[in-house]
Parts: C-alpha cells; structure tokens; sequence
C-alpha cells in the first residue's frame, strides 16, 4: 500500500513538472477533445469559407450571378444531374439556389457577426464601468438596460425598416444598438464579484487607475463567458435577419439573405418545396452550430467542469499495482 501511494505521488510530482499550456491552451486542448463542438466548428467554418469565396465560385464553377434568370429553368427542383449550378434547383425566375444560398450566406453571417461584436463591446463597456464603479452610474446604466429591454425590438426594427430602406451595414449598427442589454447585464454582475477580489482590492490600493484595473484585471476574468455569449448571441441575430428579411423589411431583393429567400418562396411552395427547404435548413444548421460550439466552450471555460474533467483524468491514470502479490 505504501508503495502504491509512493508511486502516485511520484506520478502527481510529474504532472506538476509538466510545462503549463497556459489557460487558452488548455481551453483549446479540450474543444480539441470534444467530438460535438469540432463538428460543429467544421461546418460553420466551411459555411464561412463559402461565403467568402461566393464571387470566385459564382464566377470560376457555377458560372452563373446570383441575379441571372434562366427562364426555361423555373421551379426546377434539386438534383446531382442537373448542372453545378442547379444542383439545389431554381427559383421562380430561373435563377441558381445554389449561388443565392452562398450570397445569402455572406449577408447573413456577416450581419450576425459583426452585430454580436457591436452587442458584446457596448455590453461590456457599459456593464464592467456600472459594476465597477456602481453609484449614480450604476443607476443610470440600470435604468436605460431597464428602458430599452422593455422596447420590443423586433417591432422598432419594422418601424425603422418602414421609414429607410435597410442595407446590411444599417442593421448590424441598428441590431448592435438595440440588442446589447443583456451582455451589459452580465457583465455587470460579473464585475460586482470580481471588483472585490484581493488581487483587484491591492491593485487599487497601490494606486492603479481604474480603467487599467478593468482592462488589466476584470475583463480577462470575464472575457471567456462573454465570448461564450457572444456565440449564442450571433445565432439570435441570424434569427433576428432572416426574420426581419422574412417579413419584408430587412434586407431588399436583388441582395439575396436567407430571410428574404424565404419571403420569395412563400407564394410558391407548392411550386417549389425546395425554396422554402434550403434557406430554412441553411439557417437551421448554421444557429444549431453556434449554439453547439457557445455549449461546448462553455464546457471548456467553466472552472467547475474544468476541474471534473481533471478529476476524470487523474482516475483513468492509476498507478501500476508493484506491491507483495
């Protein structure tokens, strides 16, 4: 038994001895790990890639704009004998599904990405400065969180639809300046548990500024759970787009988006299934992915399961049994 014990400390001795990874490392190590979060991260990087290239396909394979109307081609439904380019059928214009789905990607997935950057920095610097320094501006930051959550956003976004014609630009600024409230929320509560731990309470009585405790100190610590956020942030964008394009006052034809993909397939479908059945599959699979890579890198960031799974670990390396038979 004591050399059984022996061992296992010797073997805990080397664990320690181990160079660190750091703790992005580690994070990494473990989505690395997880089968569900690495599929799910293959997918939306592809999707991602494809948007990106959407011009150099269009014009390099396909052959065909994503505004081309081939007439003879209307309704055609989907099949691998088609052409590349009608591999996923054509609308009531003649025009490819396969070009406008990558188009419609490209507005999509950049409206939601880069409304979520807007939401999560307005977020944190609102809620970590409100945490931070409480007070009259801790009031006034609860009261206009208080004032825009009981704005409904969907209905002020047909408003502003109604009064300007929208373009992608438009609505990442609108989403971002509407949707941040509840990363501020996080954020701040956050920082109410951070701001009195003693490394940050012997930062500030040896003078450091605030701002440089909040930015050195505070937003690293909370970083990883607003990054987790921030991930299931742009699937409710996305969602947020295509409902907006779908019901006509998002993004405007010629532009494809998957919304209003769905909106020219509404007097068709029994025409057309599959006008209805891409777009919808498309933004399905793309939110479904975001929500599985912000489940799984929380399961990476959370401190308690990052020690459970250590705990795993060490159980599955048990000591060779050396002891009297």
């Amino acid at each position: 038994m004591a050399t059984q014990v022996a061992v296992a400390d010797a073997l805990s001795q080397a664990d320690l001895g181990r160079p660190s990874v750091g703790f992005w490392g580690d994070v990494s190590s473990r989505i690395r790990g997880d089968v569900t979060t690495m599929i799910a991260l293959s997918i939306l990087g592809a999707m991602i890639a494809l948007a990106l290239g959407a011009d150099l396909l269009s014009d390099h394979v396909f052959g065909v704009s994503y505004s081309k109307q081939d007439l003879l081609r209307t309704f055609e439904r989907p099949s691998f004998a088609n052409e590349p380019a009608f591999w996923l059928g054509a609308d009531n214009l003649g025009r490819s599904e396969v070009v406008r789905l990558l188009y419609g990607a490209r507005v999509s997935l950049f409206i939601g990405i880069f409304a979520a950057l807007v939401q999560l920095t307005l977020g944190l610097a609102v809620g970590v400065s409100a945490g931070y320094f409480r007070g009259r501006w801790d009031d006034i930051a609860v009261w206009l969180i208080s004032t825009l959550n009981g704005i409904p956003t969907l209905y002020l976004l047909i408003i502003v639809g109604l009064l300007f014609r929208l373009d992608p630009i438009s609505l990442v600024i609108l989403i971002g300046l509407l949707g941040w409230t509840g990363e501020a929320n996080l954020a701040r509560g956050q920082t109410f548990a951070w701001r009195e731990r003693d490394f940050v309470v012997a930062a500030r009585t040896l003078g450091a500024s605030p701002f440089r405790i909040m930015i050195r100190h505070i937003v690293p610590n909370i970083l990883p759970l607003m990054i987790v956020t921030g991930m299931l942030t742009i699937g409710g964008v996305i969602l947020a787009e295509s409902a907006l394009s779908y019901l006509g006052f998002g993004i405007q034809p010629p532009v494809p988006s998957w919304g209003n993909m769905l909106t020219g397939a509404t007097g068709f479908y029994y025409k057309g299934p599959h006008l209805i059945v891409v777009p919808g599959i498309a933004i399905s699979l793309t939110v479904l992915c975001l929500y599985l890579i912000g489940d799984g890198m929380r399961d990476a960031l959370d401190p308690r399961l990052r020690g459970s799974q250590a705990v795993k670990r060490i159980s599955r390396r048990r000591p060779p049994a050396v002891g009297p038979r």
